[in-house]
């Protein structure tokens, strides 16, 4: 649809219309104002509507991309605007609760020749190759960023221990038992992760939250394009323990199968 201009009082019988809020705003446009619409495909004269409101339209990932602006108008002044009567190109039907979904799309497939009916769960999964892909590009760069904290972590610590090779043999000279060692340097790269996975919580959250305030203004939308949720906060969380403890158990490894004698030395 396409605005064409601004009227003046509007009569008793001229129809309503809703607009989209950004639309509204950037016209401007406000209750009570009229304005003359017309359809793009075809040549028909703009037709005056009133505008009965502003509503803010759903945040939907499928549309961000055009970011189109929406009205909303009564089905029988939409149709009259459009060049070809008695068609639509797509509909949607909310069934009561405990309806028979395939018997309804049945019954709607067999109104016209031609006529297909999908379930939101089978239109969902049609429409979503593009998401699919970006989801196994995000789970790639998950799984290469666990595989390089893994390495990391232990870096630091074979280093940690390494550089305290002459105090532990000396612990282990005047009588500390070898599991004493080993626990210690464990617990302490426990330590260590889960001082990382606190610290990269709180990092993911508030890059989160500046992502979307970006996104935000320059799609003027609601939708949210980052989000930290407890569950990715508990994985992450769960993983750092996990890779905390297996460097931690290496590292230690490597130091107490070595004699205390030999601690000491380069």
């Amino acid at each position: 649809m396409m605005m064409a201009g601004l009227l003046g009082a509007s009569p008793a019988q001229t129809p309503g219309i809703l607009l989209e809020r950004r639309l509204a705003e950037s016209v401007p446009l406000a209750v009570g104002d009229t304005v003359r619409v017309r359809a793009l495909a075809g040549s028909a004269q703009p037709r005056p509507f009133v505008v009965q409101g502003v509503f803010e339209r759903a945040a939907d990932p499928n549309r961000i991309a055009r970011n189109d602006f929406e009205v909303r108008m009564h089905l029988p002044d939409l149709e009259a605007m459009l060049p070809a009567q008695d068609r639509v190109d797509r509909f949607a039907v909310v069934l009561r609760p405990g309806a028979d979904a395939d018997s309804a799309a049945r019954w709607i497939e067999s109104t016209a020749f031609g006529t297909r009916a999908y379930g939101s769960a089978a239109l969902a999964e049609q429409t979503s190759a593009t998401f699919r892909v970006v989801s196994r590009f995000h789970d790639a760069i998950g799984i290469v960023t666990i595989l390089a904290s893994a390495i990391f972590l232990l870096c630091v610590m074979i280093i940690r221990v390494d550089e305290r090779k002459r105090d532990m043999g000396m612990l282990r000279l005047i009588g500390v038992s070898r599991g004493t060692v080993f626990r210690a340097i464990v617990l302490e790269a426990i330590g260590i992760a889960v001082i990382g996975s606190v610290m990269g919580g709180l990092l993911g959250m508030l890059v989160a939250r500046i992502v979307n305030a970006y996104y935000a203004s320059v799609y003027d939308t609601t939708l949210k394009f980052a989000l930290v949720t407890p569950r990715i906060v508990m994985l992450a969380a769960a993983l750092g323990l996990v890779l905390g403890a297996t460097a931690g158990v290496l590292a230690a490894w490597r130091v107490v199968r070595v004699a205390p004698q030999k601690l000491g030395q380069r």
